[in-house]
């Protein structure tokens, strides 16, 4: 145990001050189930990256897929300042000469600024997978390398099944990445390809390579089937690593890869090491994991560390009072580092410290504190409306209308008469007609007006919004993008009350709100209502003069 302990120090001396981040999200991440990325949704991703300052950005590989190929063909006229493209392949096949295999000829050919292959480290996987003599496997790794360093100035070799190969046998894994080295590579990247090593084991393994390959550039490549990728990349470099593979927002094959999101503040912030990322460009990192989720059709991880929107999110009002008066009492570090925010979270748990956070934040220069009646009567408003079934973590548009309620505030900017919604099926195998009608007020304008839609609720967002669209041209750029419901007992069934959340956009932003009701068809819209007067209030569109009085009741009315 005191020689482990002792190898553990020597190594942390030899920390490297800086490391390489390579990227993998249009190669391992687009195996993830259920993403397709297009060849122009991983053109704009491989240019969002170089933006970023990835330094190595694997693009695919070449002859997998047209899309690939078409991919690289698009890609040569690419202007990046400091990331370097990177083509990704296999050895060359057993059999034939190197210089003839067509895998390696079409890295040659793709026009990108360096190679990555990848070959066996584990003797089983030779012996069985590819049938040929552990030597052979070692005389294609050698000279795999060495024909792709005679066109390319970096090539990188991917050590596949590393850990598992130097658990079964330690000095077959080390003479592949000899062999590697011997060709020319200029980092020899550990792969933890079934995702099942665990941080000591990597740091102990990691430790015992550096030792036995001095100077040389070694990198981790680690899959998440344990939950443990960025842990093990952390541990890698820990021990000499100084080359880190990943994807944004660890997306990949099975449970996905080391999340690059998640390790270059680790590494940066915690670990004062270099990425290569400026503090600019940092602060740039939700962004980018945003943009990324938005090519991949996946909606974002709330709770992600770092850039999730729950990221830095306090509930309790003991958190938030004392967030409030330090932040790091109850934050781990700045969020605006990685371009998040803080955020304070309304619900029947909260307390006066959360309302009157969010009461300034809405109204800096009102002057406002704990003992100003705003407080208490939006605390009183959320608690009742909260106990029938009302949530606004996830309606921050709801709830900040609520507090210009509850500030005096708020006005209507139209008046409800009535909504009629049909619905009708003719026959069982013909689709369902949904037609909505609309009758408001607006500045003692009566207006009406029917809509027909894909679905009820389609139908009414689009008749409410034509009946107001006249007094408010500014509604034609608003759009329903998300819409959900919850039922809120189980044992009404069929009665139970619902909740209803949507999500719109005017194509700048995006913003959520809330409605409940027994009627599904009303929560939709308390729901809509908020949307539209969110959109109104926050564009500082005055309502009429006739509307022009006071909503002081709950969420969209009476309460």
């Amino acid at each position: 145990m005191k020689h482990q302990f002792s190898s553990h120090i020597d190594a942390q001396k030899e920390l490297p001050s800086s490391v390489a981040l390579f990227d993998t999200t249009l190669r391992d991440g687009a195996q993830t189930a259920g993403i397709s990325f297009s060849v122009e949704d991983k053109k704009r991703i491989a240019n969002r990256l170089a933006e970023f300052g990835i330094d190595w950005i694997e693009g695919g590989w070449p002859g997998a897929s047209p899309k690939d190929d078409l991919f690289f063909e698009q890609m040569r006229g690419r202007d990046w300042q400091r990331s370097k493209l990177v083509a990704f392949g296999c050895t060359a096949r057993p059999g034939q000469a190197v210089q003839d295999d067509r895998g390696l000829n079409l890295l040659l050919a793709s026009g990108a600024d360096a190679a990555c292959i990848f070959g066996k480290s584990w003797d089983v996987h030779v012996t069985k997978a590819l049938g040929i003599s552990l030597q052979e496997n070692l005389h294609l790794v050698r000279e795999s390398v060495a024909f792709l360093k005679q066109h390319f100035d970096t090539v990188f070799f991917d050590a596949e099944h590393f850990f598992d190969g130097f658990a079964a046998n330690e000095s077959y894994a080390l003479n592949v990445l000899e062999a590697a080295v011997e060709g020319g590579a200029d980092a020899v990247v550990l792969c933890d390809t079934n995702g099942g090593s665990t941080p000591f084991p990597v740091f102990d393994v990691v430790s015992q390579v550096k030792q036995h390959l001095p100077g040389q550039v070694l990198g981790i490549h680690a899959h998440n089937d344990c939950e443990m990728s960025v842990a093990n990349s952390v541990a890698a470099v820990r021990a000499g690593v100084s080359h880190v593979q990943g994807t944004m927002n660890g997306i990949g094959e099975r449970c996905g890869n080391a999340n690059l999101v998640s390790i270059i503040p680790v590494l940066q912030l915690k670990m004062g090491m270099d990425c290569g990322v400026s503090p600019e460009r940092l602060s740039q990192l939700s962004s980018l994991s945003h943009f990324v989720n938005e090519m991949a059709n996946r909606l974002p991880w709330l709770h992600q560390p770092f850039v999730g929107q729950n990221a830095f999110a306090h509930k309790g009002g003991i958190h938030v009072s004392a967030i409030r008066k330090q932040s790091n009492l109850y934050e781990h570090m700045d969020p605006v580092l990685v371009g998040n925010e803080p955020r304070i979270l309304v619900s029947d748990q909260a307390g006066r410290s959360n309302i009157l956070s969010k009461l300034q934040k809405l109204d800096p220069d009102a002057g406002l504190d704990a003992g100003n009646p705003a407080v208490a009567d939006a605390l009183q408003r959320i608690k009742y409306l909260e106990s029938i079934g009302y949530a606004f973590e996830g309606a921050d548009a709801s709830f900040q209308l609520l507090l210009y309620r509850s500030m005096l505030k708020f006005k209507r900017h139209y008046e409800l008469i009535r909504f009629r919604v049909y619905d009708e099926k003719r026959g069982h195998d013909l689709d369902t007609e949904s037609e909505a009608t609309v009758q408001v007020r607006v500045a003692g304008k009566m207006t009406h007006a029917a809509a027909l839609g894909n679905g009820p609720v389609n139908a009414m967002d689009k008749a409410l919004r034509a009946a107001l669209v006249d007094a408010y041209p500014i509604l034609e750029t608003m759009f329903m993008t998300d819409f959900k419901v919850r039922v809120l007992t189980s044992k009404e069934a069929t009665a139970a009350a619902v909740r209803v959340l949507i999500e719109s956009t005017d194509g700048k932003r995006k913003w959520s709100t809330v409605g409940v009701s027994t009627d599904v068809l009303e929560a939709t819209y308390r729901a809509l209502n908020d949307a539209i007067e969110y959109k109104l209030v926050t564009e500082h569109v005055p309502p009429p003069e006739a509307e022009n009085t006071d909503d002081l009741s709950g969420v969209n009315g009476k309460q």
